[in-house]
C-alpha cells in the first residue's frame, strides 16, 4: 500500500510513465488512447492543468482505447490533451487521524483545516468479506431510543432504511444515534453524504460540533453539484474508511448514508452517458449488481461490525419502483418518520405502525419483548381505527373497553417520546438514553393500566417509566 496518493503517483511517473491522449469528451465520459499499454479497470488517470482532473477507467474499448468517467467538471478539456496513468486505483486515507474531519471523495479536507498527508491510503475498491469470515449470529444493536429499540430493533452489522421527508427530524435522529453509538458502544460513526446539498452538509457539521459528537465521527461528502462519478463512488470511499475501523481498530462502526437513492441515480446518469441501453423506468441494467457491491461490504465480523442506517427516498411514494425494490431487498429494518406525529409534537416522529424490523422475532429478541411489542402495535392500531368515531361522536360514545384502549394508546404514544441529547440546547430538556428493559417495563405497566389515573402529559418526554412516579400527587389530580 502506497503511503500517499501524490507521492506514489510521482514515483511511478519517474520510473515509467504510461501516457495517453484524449480522443473525445462527452460530458463526463472521456475516451483515451494509450499506445504503450492499457490501464487496468478502476485505475485513476490524471489530466488537465496541473493534473487536477481525475478520471476513473470503466471499460476497455479496444487494444489501445479506454473509456473513463471524469470525477470533476470537464470544461476546457481538448482532444489530444495528455493523460497520465497513475497505475493505481482511486485511494482515500484511513485511520484515527480522520476522526472529526470532513472529506471529499479524494480524501481532501473540506473543513478548512490542515490537509491530511502521508500515512496509510487504501483503494476505494474492495471485495465484500467472504461468508466464511462473517458472524452469522443475529445480534441486536441497542440505540437507547425507546421507539426504535422496542418496535424496530436494529441488527448489528445490518442495514436499516430511514424513510422520511424534510422537516420530520431525520437529521436530528441521525445525530442522536451518532451520540448514543459513541456513548454506549465506544464506537465510531461515519456519515456519508451522497448528493448532499452544501447547506445540509454544513448544518450537520455544525450540529455535530455543537453536540460534541464530532471527535468520534468522520464525514465524507459527494455533493449534489459534483459530477455523477463522484456521487457514485463516494459511498465506496466511506466504506473503505469504515472497514479500516472495523478490521484494524476492531471497533463497531455506525455508517449513515444520506441518501442511498442518489447513489442509484448517479449510477443511472453514468450508465446513460456511456450509451448503455436502459432497463425498467430508465434505470441502468446493472442496478442490482452495483447496489449489491456497495451493500454487501456492510457486515459484521469477529473483529467488529459495520451497521448502516440509510436514508431512502422512494420516487413518487411508489414502493414498486426498481430502486425501492432493490434497496429494500438488502434492509433488515425500516424506520418510517411520520409528518403527522411531528406536527403533534411526538418526537422522535417514528411511525409506530409502518416501521418494522426482521429482528422482531421471539427467537431473536425474546418472547417477552415480542409479546409487548405486538401488544403495543395492536393497541395503537385499534386507537387509529377509533379516531374517526371519536371525531364524529366523541369519546363518551365509545364502550368502556374501547375507552380503555384509547387511554392506553395515548399514554403509550407519549411514553415513546424522548428528549434527545442533540436537541437539549433548543428544548431545555436533558437528553435521556433509555435501556431496553426500562422501555419494556414502561410499556408493560401502561398496558396493565397502572397509569390510567395519571395525566397523559406526565408520560411525555421522559426517559424510564420510574420518572412518572416522581410527579407530585396534587399534580396528578389536575
Amino acid at each position: 500500500m502506497e503511503p500517499n496518493i501524490k507521492s506514489s503517483s510521482q514515483s511511478n511517473h519517474s520510473q515509467e510513465q504510461n501516457l495517453g491522449s484524449i480522443l473525445s469528451v462527452r460530458s463526463s465520459i472521456i475516451d483515451i488512447h494509450f499506445p504503450k499499454r492499457l490501464p487496468y479497470i478502476n485505475s485513476q488517470l490524471k489530466t488537465g492543468k496541473g493534473g487536477n482532473l481525475s478520471i476513473e477507467v470503466v471499460s476497455h474499448l479496444s487494444a489501445q482505447v479506454v473509456r473513463g468517467v471524469a470525477l470533476a467538471p470537464t470544461a476546457g478539456l481538448t482532444r489530444g490533451e495528455v493523460v497520465i496513468d497513475t497505475q493505481h486505483p482511486l485511494q482515500v486515507p484511513v485511520g484515527d487521524r480522520l476522526l472529526g474531519r470532513m472529506l471529499n471523495l479524494f480524501g481532501e479536507v473540506i473543513d478548512e483545516k490542515e490537509a491530511i498527508a502521508g500515512g496509510e491510503w487504501r483503494s476505494i475498491h474492495a471485495t465484500p468479506i467472504a461468508m466464511s469470515e462473517r458472524v452469522t449470529k443475529a445480534e441486536i444493536l441497542k440505540t437507547g431510543i425507546k421507539a426504535i429499540d422496542l418496535l424496530t430493533p436494529l441488527e448489528r452489522g445490518g442495514k436499516t432504511g430511514l424513510l422520511g421527508g424534510a422537516g420530520v427530524g431525520k437529521t436530528v435522529l441521525i445525530t442522536e444515534m451518532i451520540h448514543n453509538m459513541v456513548k454506549q458502544q465506544q464506537g465510531v460513526s461515519l456519515f456519508c453524504g451522497i448528493g448532499e446539498r452544501c447547506r445540509e452538509g454544513l448544518d450537520l457539521y455544525q450540529e455535530m460540533q455543537a453536540t460534541g459528537v464530532l471527535p468520534n465521527a468522520v464525514l465524507v461528502f459527494g455533493q449534489m453539484n459534483e459530477p455523477p462519478g463522484v456521487r457514485f463512488w463516494v459511498g465506496h470511499a466511506a466504506l473503505t474508511m469504515a472497514e479500516y475501523f472495523r478490521d484494524r481498530s476492531q471497533k463497531d462502526v455506525l455508517l449513515l448514508i444520506d441518501n442511498i437513492f442518489r447513489f442509484i441515480q448517479a449510477g443511472s446518469e453514468v450508465s446513460g452517458l456511456m450509451g448503455i441501453l436502459p432497463s425498467r423506468v430508465g434505470y441502468e441494467p446493472t442496478l442490482a449488481t452495483e447496489l449489491a457491491q456497495l451493500e454487501e461490504r456492510i457486515c459484521n465480523t469477529s473483529a467488529g461490525a459495520i451497521t448502516s442506517i440509510q436514508a431512502v427516498y422512494v420516487p413518487a411514494d411508489d414502493f414498486t419502483d426498481p430502486s425501492a425494490v432493490a434497496v429494500f431487498s438488502h434492509l433488515s429494518a425500516s424506520i418510517v418518520l411520520s409528518r403527522k406525529r411531528a406536527s403533534e409534537g411526538l418526537y422522535p416522529a417514528v411511525d409506530l405502525m409502518q416501521s418494522n424490523s426482521k429482528m422482531l422475532m421471539p427467537h431473536i429478541v425474546g418472547d417477552r419483548h415480542y409479546q409487548i411489542a405486538q401488544a403495543v402495535r395492536k393497541t395503537i392500531s385499534t386507537y387509529e381505527e377509533l379516531k374517526d368515531i371519536i371525531a364524529m361522536l366523541g369519546l363518551e360514545e365509545l364502550s368502556s373497553g374501547d375507552r380503555q384502549v384509547v387511554s392506553q394508546a395515548r399514554r403509550l404514544e407519549r411514553f415513546l417520546t424522548q428528549p434527545f441529547f442533540s436537541t437539549a440546547q433548543f428544548t431545555g430538556l436533558t437528553g435521556k438514553l433509555v435501556e431496553l428493559d426500562d422501555a419494556l417495563k414502561g410499556c408493560e405497566r401502561i398496558l396493565n393500566d397502572e397509569f390510567a389515573d395519571t395525566p397523559e402529559r406526565s408520560l411525555y418526554m421522559i426517559g424510564s417509566i420510574d420518572e412518572v412516579v416522581k410527579v407530585p400527587k396534587e399534580d396528578k389530580k389536575s
